[in-house]
């Protein structure tokens, strides 16, 4: 089951993280995975090392020039993972217009610029898979992620939107929403004993979660065995949501 053998795989935002994960458990399960972050060249290249059969592709997705260029390096891919995301941690009336563009360009109109480039290769094998990555901030009301929230509850209604009309071509799309991740941005907070366990207390499994709890659920809606899914959402995130 979940045989990725001969598909190609693009995943953004996947030089750490649950990215990372997500790429690599697609290689590992026999996928060519672009690994793709927007710092430097260094880190797509550091974590491809630790991915096998994997090529690494940096790119801002904030730059129309760097979404055009990834493309060229990429080809036509049967997989697009769309988790490359800003977040700014205000309280809702300090954001500057600066870090409103990063959040909108990146988490949002960057995933849609990429699904209309890479849609047209996958119509044409009449297979495809896109999956976006959202947050359990869809849900909540979070003191200072009120704009990354918007976001990546705007992110979904496109997914809603978009999958009916790709469904007759054999390509899903599909959102994973995660909760609280122990990832590199969440750090600040993790490691302070005190404001972990608070989070703890508002997960009803009682733990925070690692990146390798979500990338099984991107890998089940790349797979074939999830043919019939597309247009919907599955919440990794403890019962947070609730």
């Amino acid at each position: 089951m979940f045989d990725l053998t001969g598909k190609t795989a693009l995943v953004t935002g996947s030089t750490q993280g649950i990215g990372f994960e997500i790429a690599k458990l697609l290689a590992d399960r026999g996928a060519k995975v672009f690994v793709s972050g927007a710092s430097s060249e260094k880190k797509c290249i550091d974590a491809s090392a630790k991915i096998r059969n994997s090529v690494p592709v940096r790119a801002d997705l904030r730059s129309d020039a760097d979404i055009e260029q990834l493309y060229e390096k990429t080809g036509d891919v049967d997989i697009l993972v769309l988790n490359a995301s800003i977040q700014y941690k205000r309280h809702w009336d300090e954001y500057s217009t600066k870090e409103l563009d990063d959040q909108l360009t990146c988490n949002l109109m960057s995933s849609y610029y990429l699904i209309k480039k890479y849609t047209d290769g996958m119509k044409k094998k009449k297979w495809g898979r896109i999956v976006t990555i959202g947050s359990v901030n869809q849900y909540n009301q979070h003191p200072t992620l009120s704009f990354y929230a918007i976001t990546k509850a705007a992110l979904f209604k496109m997914v809603q939107n978009i999958a009916g009309d790709l469904a007759p071509f054999g390509i899903t799309v599909n959102n994973v929403a995660p909760g609280a991740i122990a990832t590199p941005r969440n750090d600040d907070v993790l490691n302070n004993e005190e404001l972990k366990k608070q989070v703890e207390q508002k997960i009803p499994c009682g733990y925070v979660g690692i990146p390798a709890d979500v990338a099984p659920s991107v890998l089940f809606l790349c797979s074939d065995e999830a043919r019939y899914v597309t247009g919907a959402e599955i919440l990794v995130d403890g019962g947070l949501h609730l």
